[in-house]
């Protein structure tokens, strides 16, 4: 497991992003919590540090490449490296094709795609050196079959899976590894507000027939960032109970 390690999580001070970061300092792992929200960022932190762990809070926007270098420069100045990436911070902005502004497109894109991109540049720099790294993207299940209503967030979430693949052919020669978490419908705070009869047509295309956890997905990155998955890179992990095969 990845105990020692050096791990960056975005949009890490709630929803999945938060459990990541909880799951890899449970298990020894040292964690530099990125996000826009400061105050939860360091109550995040702080959770961490109680439960014995190391930890930091960085405040930063991952569409502005200054951001992201300052957030790998804050890593290294305070643990001396880094072993592993989560590209988890995303937004969405639903509406239906016709009905969909392009100020709505250019913000998914921008934050859930270009937003991994710039992380990762800045991140492979380090890994590239030390001949070691974990990059694991989080894309989602719609981004593998489509969702009416989500042109830009299942574009982003396509466009991620071929920057994982293409960033994984490329680093592979300096031993970094670069996976996706394709996560399925997740119970979070979003969904919780959802409709009864919504939920019920969700849960009737899953075959586990249950939403998934934030916990789930965690585990999956906890996987992918052991130093026992070496040998698995370009791949796409679906955690979706089974809705898309």
């Amino acid at each position: 497991m990845p105990k020692d390690k050096v791990a960056i999580v975005t949009g890490a001070s709630r929803g999945i992003g938060r459990s990541i970061a909880l799951a890899l300092a449970g298990e020894g792992a040292r964690i530099v919590a990125v996000d826009l929200g400061l105050p939860e960022t360091e109550a995040l932190v702080a959770e961490i540090k109680a439960a014995g762990g190391e930890a930091l809070a960085v405040q930063g926007n991952v569409t502005v490449a200054a951001d992201t270098e300052r957030m790998i420069d804050a890593a290294v100045e305070k643990f001396g490296r880094v072993d592993i990436l989560v590209n988890n911070a995303g937004i969405t902005r639903d509406a239906l094709l016709l009905r969909m502004k392009d100020e709505d497109w250019d913000a998914v894109l921008t934050v859930n795609l270009k937003g991994a991109f710039l992380c990762s540049r800045a991140a492979a720099k380090v890994m590239a050196k030390q001949r070691f790294g974990r990059i694991i993207n989080i894309a989602s299940v719609v981004g593998q079959m489509g969702n009416a209503g989500q042109a830009n967030y299942c574009a982003s979430k396509a466009g991620l899976i071929g920057l994982t693949k293409s960033n994984a052919r490329e680093l592979a020669k300096r031993n970094v590894t670069v996976n996706a978490v394709a996560p399925g419908f997740i119970a979070t705070a979003m969904t919780d507000v959802l409709p009864e009869k919504v939920k019920e047509e969700l849960l009737a295309q899953i075959p586990l027939e249950r939403l998934g956890s934030a916990d789930d997905i965690a585990n999956a990155v906890l996987f992918l960032a052991a130093e026992r998955s070496g040998y698995i890179t370009g791949q796409v992990i679906a955690v979706n109970g089974g809705m898309y095969m």
